[in-house]
């Protein structure tokens, strides 16, 4: 059996344990503690961090479904979305110990390796159903909350320590919500990963309703704006796949999605 296999169902194991350990055991500092400390610059509303209910079903899901399958098809997925969601276990760590320079090459390295996974794994979905749900867009998920959460985290950072006086939060909150469509436009076209767009509209439209309540309506509207440019373009991919999917007029091969 190939060792990647039970490293990517230890990690996704480790990113369960690591937040419940926490929530039961009391250690180190919460994740809502930790945003609160440099949160004054961009953060996202309460309710948006719920995709995490998602995103670890969807995790389970792929660590279930690579284990029992016996082809190669995962073979240039499994190290990437292990190291993703060994991330995700080790960000809870160092946000608990107050490690705040580490949360963010952390969230930011798994952030790339889930898009890695997820586009690793495309080639593996456009052959079946049961790969594109088990393991393509539980992946494509988590590298599209990953991409939003690694910005949100840096500017909450930068905050906290001071880099970012209250006279330029603004102007920061715009730029990381600029990065965020500037990132997310990139992957989701040259990875043609629709799927992976829906948390950072998500993610957004969590970011527009915090700023709502904070009194930054510049911000809000940004968010907004940002929210529809990804979802138009997500409507665009998810209608250009089908139309690439369609069967052929006889004596034409079909275009590949």
């Amino acid at each position: 059996m190939s060792p990647a296999k039970p490293a990517v169902a230890a990690a996704v194991a480790f990113a369960l344990l690591a937040p419940a350990s926490q929530s039961m055991l009391g250690w180190g500092q919460s994740a809502a503690e930790f945003s609160d400390a440099g949160d004054r610059t961009l953060r996202a509303a309460g309710w948006a961090f719920s995709i995490w209910g998602l995103i670890y079903t969807g995790l389970v899901a792929f660590a279930v479904h690579q284990w029992r399958d016996r082809t190669d098809a995962f073979a240039r997925v499994r190290w990437p979305a292990a190291a993703a969601a060994l991330g995700c276990g080790l960000w809870i760590v160092a946000a608990g110990l107050d490690a705040r320079w580490l949360t963010v090459p952390i969230i930011a390295l798994s952030a790339v390796a889930a898009i890695l996974a997820a586009r690793n794994a495309r080639p593996a979905a456009q052959t079946s159903r049961t790969h594109r749900i088990l393991a393509l867009w539980p992946l494509s998920l988590l590298a599209g909350w990953l991409t939003i959460a690694t910005l949100v985290n840096l500017l909450t950072v930068l905050t906290s320590e001071g880099y970012v006086p209250d006279g330029a939060r603004t102007g920061a909150a715009l730029a990381g919500i600029a990065a965020a469509v500037l990132i997310a436009a990139a992957v989701g076209l040259a990875g043609r990963l629709t799927v992976y767009l829906l948390p950072v509209i998500w993610g957004l439209a969590g970011v527009a309703a915090a700023a709502r309540e904070d009194g930054q309506p510049t911000v809000m509207a940004a968010a907004l704006l940002a929210a529809g440019l990804l979802a138009l373009l997500a409507a665009w991919r998810f209608f250009a796949d089908r139309a690439g999917a369609a069967p052929a007029p006889a004596g034409h091969s079909a275009a590949p999605r």
